[in-house]
């Protein structure tokens, strides 16, 4: 079954800083590029963390306001993230300012993993990174919802071609697939649940499927049997046991 890899809706020409760019250059690449965030690279191309716009924001907000600084607690009682909100306050460089370690993703993993990713670190764009790590692209969540843009007559021929005929060796037509803005409904009669258990199982995991309308019917319900096969196989070792 095909899953889109993470490089075929990558952005190729990426915006990046050294660890020594200096603050005022960061602010420039983001305004220029319109971008929120970009990652900061080493001598060997590696990346070795993130700035976004958050991060220069730090220094901004701890300015003084306009009737001089107000008392802080000493810097040994802070928190470690109040901590590094304070050092990045005083930034002079990328370096300084970015958040580390960064989180990435590789060129060869599937768009479902980046998503998964972005999700679990709360994260809005992620660099990507080849077989020897080093920087090769960079994916936001506007490339991810790319997947989500496929036409259902695409949709429709993976789901008859991956699903039906290549994992369950059945005829193209034993099933109607139908599609429409990416909701797959599938409709027919096969010989066992387990059957339509894993046609709707592996059509949900195509890529650009919204969601799937089970409409499959069954004339045996294998999974009953296997569940009894289970129960006899217990009772059988424990009679053995006696």
């Amino acid at each position: 079954m095909r899953h889109d890899k993470v490089g075929s809706v990558m952005t190729t020409d990426v915006v990046h800083a050294a660890y020594s760019t200096p603050f005022k250059e960061v602010a420039r690449l983001l305004a220029d590029h319109r971008i929120s965030g970009l990652p900061v690279i080493d001598d060997d191309d590696k990346v070795i963390g993130v700035v976004s716009e958050t991060d220069l924001m730090a220094r901004q907000a701890t300015a003084p306001g306009p009737y001089g600084a107000k008392d802080r607690a000493p810097l040994g009682r802070l928190t470690r993230s109040a901590r590094r909100q304070a050092a990045k306050a005083r930034a002079r460089t990328a370096g300084d300012l970015m958040s580390d370690p960064p989180v990435t993703v590789h060129a060869e993993n599937t768009i479902v993993e980046a998503a998964r990713t972005m999700a679990e670190r709360s994260v809005e764009r992620l660099p990507v990174l080849d077989e020897e790590d080093r920087l090769v692209g960079i994916v936001t969540r506007r490339d991810l919802l790319q997947v989500f843009l496929r036409p259902d007559d695409e949709i429709r021929d993976e789901v008859v071609d991956e699903v039906l005929v290549r994992a369950l060796w059945l005829p193209p037509r034993s099933v109607a697939v139908a599609v429409a803005e990416g909701v797959v409904t599938l409709t027919g009669h096969m010989e066992r649940k387990a059957e339509t258990e894993i046609a709707v199982s592996m059509t949900r995991q195509i890529d650009g499927v919204v969601d799937v309308i089970d409409r499959l019917t069954y004339r045996l319900d294998d999974a009953r049997i296997r569940e009894e096969q289970a129960l006899h196989g217990a009772a059988d070792d424990w009679l053995r046991g006696l």
